[in-house]
């Protein structure tokens, strides 16, 4: 499968915090844990400096902030952020698993993400929240207390009060995924479908009561949708107030193969998909890598293409948030079994990306090189044209 886009392949950051998705993955993206602060214990506000004057944001444009290496320092961090927001980005991405916030039933650990959305809301970010119920092929992960449950045993309550937890908490989250990728997952339990729209309807109903400015949702991989034809599985799954995809112009063995036109097509498609909700972009990417048929003249141009698709069509469009932000170093973004906590994740062949040394392989050179700054900290030339083109449509 593919998280995080930053889904299990792709990013399963807590935002760079977790790689897990690819990094989702996500998938999104798309999963080892944590970053490593060098700076342990020491109030957020004591320890990063406050801006001059904020960046003027727009809310419906984001970027999956994460940082080039694991061992950074707290300072560091907030440096990435600062020059993140600098884009004129108005959101992020933060990929935060139940296993993490609510290790010990009933007891909440908010070390790592109150640091998170600390540095989220110090920027004037408005923040996706990626909370994986479903992750492809894989429910999860779960806290050890709650086990290994099915669909029909997760227990809506249970859900519905840890969600709540975090949602009163961090008021900058206006939008929730509860199930990623989730195309790959009902690929083969299409009979579970009936089971999981009962139990987010549920908790939907539940959530909206106390959070109504809260829109909630689930994410799809519009390439595995595409590629495997599964849009009777999104058309079936498009509830709540949005339908979320993420992007990746490649085909099964994560080989690029459109072109930026092609895939500025490809992400128009969603509205045949889904012709009645709207829509977010939750991860959208072109890998620089020569490895996988990408570089950076092709990912300058989708950007551009990207942005002009969203400019023509804001009007449907809930949000859009490019993955990402900075390279990885080369081998350092997905393995056959993604990991965050405790709870090991099966990258597995339901997203259509097999589970084979070789679709492994590209999978990590796609996803190491999707940034629009490397990782000696040099802009590509799709740093410039992000900003240009939030620019022009603010």
């Amino acid at each position: 499968m593919y998280f995080g886009i930053d889904y299990i392949i792709t990013t399963f950051l807590l935002s760079f915090y977790f790689q897990a998705h690819v990094d989702k993955k996500i998938l999104g993206i798309g999963a080892s844990i944590a970053i490593i602060l060098s700076i342990i214990g020491i109030a957020l506000t004591s320890s990063i400096s406050e801006p001059a004057t904020p960046p003027t944001t727009n809310e419906k444009i984001g970027l999956v902030i994460n940082t080039p290496s694991q061992s950074v320092s707290l300072q560091q961090v907030d440096e990435v952020f600062t020059d993140a927001s600098s884009t004129g980005i108005g959101r992020s991405n933060v990929y935060l698993f139940w296993n993490i916030v609510e290790p010990e039933r009933g007891e909440f650990d908010w070390s790592q993400s109150d640091v998170l959305m600390g540095l989220n809301e110090k920027n004037n970010l408005k923040v996706t929240l990626f909370f994986s119920v479903i992750n492809g092929e894989t429910l999860g992960p779960f806290p050890d207390w709650i086990g290994k449950p099915s669909l029909n045993s997760i227990g809506e309550e249970r859900l519905v009060s840890v969600l709540d937890k975090i949602l009163s908490r961090y008021h900058i989250i206006d939008y929730v995924i509860i199930g990623g990728e989730t195309e790959s997952h009902f690929r083969y339990y299409e009979q579970n479908i009936p089971v999981y729209k009962e139990l987010f309807s549920n908790v939907y109903e539940s959530l909206k009561e106390k959070h109504p400015d809260v829109k909630f949702g689930n994410s799809f991989a519009l390439h595995n949708v595409l590629n495997k034809n599964l849009s009777h599985i999104v058309s079936d799954l498009a509830l709540g107030d949005f339908v979320a995809f993420s992007y990746f112009p490649v085909d099964s063995l994560n080989d690029i193969v459109k072109t930026p036109q092609e895939a500025r097509d490809d992400l128009s498609k969603v509205f045949e998909i889904v012709p009645d909700k709207k829509i977010g972009f939750f991860e959208v990417s072109l890998s620089t890598s020569d490895f996988v048929g990408g570089n950076t003249a092709l990912q300058k141009n989708f950007i551009e293409q990207s942005f002009e698709f969203y400019d023509e069509n804001k009007s449907k469009i809930e949000f859009l948030t490019w993955y990402r932000y900075y390279d990885k170093p080369e081998g350092a973004c997905v393995t056959d079994q993604q990991k965050i906590g405790d709870e090991r994740l099966s990258v597995g062949g339901g997203s259509g990306l097999g589970s084979s040394e070789h679709v492994i392989e590209r999978l990590n050179h796609y996803i190491c090189n999707a940034g629009i700054v490397d990782v000696d900290g040099n802009p590509k030339p799709g740093w410039t044209e992000l900003k240009t083109q939030i620019e022009l449509i603010n």
